[in-house]
């Protein structure tokens, strides 16, 4: 398929394919199922991306990126997400993708410089710790329970976190916390930022979860008991934290849908070489007419996916927040991309469940996307919403209603 990307996010994307095909897939494959990639994989595979000129493309050039415009930046995302390994290999990895495009618009020079350039580099890694246990903030974000209340020149945070991604391995932590209690929460919280060395941060756990097997991303239990951070590390604006959170989480979530469709488009790839090389019942599988259709369905289903994606980014290029359009995606390109993984686990049979392929850490990986960035209800509330603003009522006007016979409307 052809989208309308620009010259240069076809150049890049053509870079990024040869990258994942040349280094990260052969290295992938290479490790034993099951197994974890190590620090210095990770440094050489980086290397590689430097090399080949798609590392960071979409952070500014004077931070260590290649100020690339977030639109032509995507298919990048993409090509990265065909392997657990290419999106720390390219830098555009969650959690730290959208920490650093956060610190990047909220951020002041001596934050950019401390926490930036080195996120940017590879040299620290970071959460963005947001979610509570029960009954504190989930998919409602208003429940926050987590505060930071001023003393002198310092900020104590006290509160109780979990689902903070990659917890276990940050050396610094964005934490939302509500700063007034006199206001609704969106207008009363704030971020700030917390290395995980200060004095009250209690990593209780890495919480036991689905995926993640090869890059071996932790989401960790977190307490924070009378942290004191300075002044100085309340990120953006005092009270704003909801909206810097938006900020971050509208293109994070269309970056999450391409790393994830690139992960699709890998899953029926392998899917398809696989019916093609399995004989089976007199024929290849790939002849049977009931698995043709499923996998042109699934085909059909992606493309739609990666079309959608495209618009909702020139959306965001142009100015606009698109919140529907992105809940639109987050939704549907979640669906898309589980129905077609299923799929491929399906054709390959018992080498779809097992781990010499990555279909099966596909499989677990992709059942968070429904909840992570926001769980499908809360983006068909998002959608819902604003289908149900400006109602036409002129198209009711013909309806017979009780009372009021044919005969009597003349």
């Amino acid at each position: 398929m052809r989208y309308d990307d620009s010259d240069r996010a076809r150049e890049l994307a053509r870079r990024a394919r040869t990258l994942m095909d040349e280094v990260v897939l052969p290295i992938e494959r290479e490790l034993a199922g099951g197994v974890s990639v190590s620090e210095g994989t990770v440094a050489e595979l980086r290397a590689a991306a430097r090399d080949r000129d798609v590392y960071a493309p979409q952070l500014p050039i004077e931070y260590g990126g290649m100020g690339v415009d977030f639109r032509d930046a995507l298919p990048v995302f993409e090509e990265a997400g065909r392997s657990p390994l290419g999106p720390v290999a390219m830098r555009v990895d969650a959690p730290d993708e959208g920490n650093m495009h956060l610190l990047e618009l909220a951020g002041d020079e001596l934050q950019k410089e401390t926490y930036l350039e080195p996120l940017v580099a590879g040299e620290l890694r970071s959460g963005f710790s947001m979610t509570e246990p029960m009954q504190g903030a989930g998919s409602d974000p208003k429940l926050i329970e987590t505060t930071a209340r001023k003393e002198g020149d310092e900020w104590v945070i006290d509160g109780h976190k979990w689902w903070t991604t990659q917890g276990i391995e940050a050396d610094v932590l964005f934490v939302l916390a509500r700063t007034n209690e006199d206001v609704h929460p969106y207008e009363g919280c704030s971020i700030f930022i917390v290395p995980t060395e200060a004095n009250g941060v209690d990593i209780v756990r890495n919480v036991p979860h689905t995926g993640g097997i090869t890059r071996g991303v932790s989401h960790a239990e977190i307490v924070y008991d009378g942290v004191r951070v300075p002044e100085e590390h309340l990120l953006g604006e005092r009270d704003r934290g909801f909206g810097h959170a938006q900020e971050r989480l509208g293109p994070a979530r269309l970056t999450h849908c391409m790393r994830y469709s690139g992960m699709a488009r890998r899953a029926l790839e392998i899917a398809k070489a696989y019916l093609d090389a399995r004989d089976g019942f007199g024929s290849r599988l790939s002849a049977k007419q009931s698995l043709r259709h499923r996998i042109a369905d699934a085909e059909t289903q992606l493309h739609v996916a990666r079309t959608a994606i495209r618009d909702a980014a020139d959306r965001i290029s142009a100015g606009d927040r698109a919140r529907v359009p992105v809940s639109m995606c987050k939704v549907f390109v979640a669906s898309v991309v589980q129905d077609a993984i299923d799929l491929a686990v399906q054709c390959c049979g018992a080498n779809g469940i097992g781990r010499d392929l990555p279909l099966s850490e596909f499989y677990e990986s992709v059942r968070q996307f429904r909840i992570v960035d926001g769980a499908d209800e809360v983006h068909r509330r998002v959608i819902a919403r604003h289908a149900f603003e400006d109602l036409e009522e002129a198209e009711l006007e013909s309806l017979t209603r009780f009372g009021d016979p044919v005969g009597r409307r003349g």
